[in-house]
């Protein structure tokens, strides 16, 4: 019989460890993460050093630098003097905080019924309010510009609130998150006399915090970058959103004017950056929550 030969420690020392394999797939992994995570992040970085350079107010120079060749802050004194930014942006905030009242207690009090109530066809009410989010927008723009249009609600800012009271995906993911809480909180408020609202604003509302947070600014992001929409609802010069009165600065210049447009661009995404850092650690919550076992 052939003699079995026992490992010894010259050969065990040629495998990999599973440590020294470990290290390499995590640097390799910070490595197409650092990779991707710059190639989002240079157009932001070239956008924003862009906008301070006075040389590129006419022309895009080519090849692209990172450094303006003539920093300057004019670019932003001539946004502001171009156009009514300030009245852009208070309107695009008057719009996105009415969206967000209106769609977040849409879809928190849906979700809750849907949860908790378990009243009967429950299931088919979800599974419709979630059909309707198979529809893009484009078939159901026209029909809702003519409802509006005969209701004299043009060009006034019920034509961005009452679509807001369908809000599928808040209502789906509310659901969602208050399934993961005991119904032993309602039954006990139930039994110390409260009513289905004192139940849902005074138990179940103030743990929906991180929920609250991640549909927020998934609303804010979608409304205030929302150009199609207010293209056809407003008239008004006045009531413009800050995408819409961009876009229109755009349109009806003569020349490009390049860095300026880009420091009005800039200067209309600092509310969204704000808004996301100052939730962030809701949303990464509502995120990684497990909820709370039975």
């Amino acid at each position: 019989m052939d003699k079995l030969i026992e490992p010894t420690a010259t050969t065990l020392s040629k495998k990999p460890s599973y440590k020294k394999v470990k290290r390499v797939q995590s640097a390799l992994l910070v490595t197409v993460l650092s990779a991707g995570s710059l190639i989002m992040v240079i157009p932001f970085i070239w956008m924003v050093l862009t906008s301070f350079d006075w040389a590129a107010r006419l022309n895009i120079p080519f090849p692209p630098r990172l450094w303006p060749e003539n920093f300057s802050t004019n670019t932003y004194t001539a946004a502001f003097s171009n156009m009514p930014m300030l009245r852009y942006i208070m309107n695009s905030f008057v719009v996105s905080f009415g969206v967000i009242v209106v769609s977040l207690m849409s879809a928190l009090m849906s979700g809750y019924a849907i949860s908790k109530l378990k009243f009967k066809g429950y299931m088919i009410v979800l599974v419709l309010a979630l059909s309707t989010m198979m529809i893009p927008f484009e078939m159901t723009m026209i029909p809702q510009y003519m409802l509006f249009s005969n209701l004299n609600l043009l060009d006034t800012y019920w034509a961005f609130y009452l679509p807001a009271l369908n809000y599928a995906f808040g209502t789906f993911l509310a659901k969602s998150f208050i399934d993961q809480m005991p119904s032993a909180l309602r039954e006990a408020a139930i039994i110390d006399g409260a009513g289905e609202f004192t139940v849902f604003f005074r138990v179940y509302f103030p743990l929906c915090i991180p929920i609250i947070a991640t549909m927020t600014i998934l609303q804010f992001l979608a409304v205030w970058n929302d150009l199609l929409w207010p293209l056809l609802a407003l008239n008004t010069p006045d009531k413009y959103t800050i995408q819409l009165g961009l876009a229109l600065f755009t349109y009806n210049q003569s020349s490009p004017l390049p860095s300026i447009i880009l420091a009005a661009t800039t200067v209309s995404l600092i509310p969204v950056v704000v808004l996301y850092l100052g939730l962030q650690k809701y949303i990464v919550e509502s995120i990684a929550l497990s909820g709370i076992k039975q």
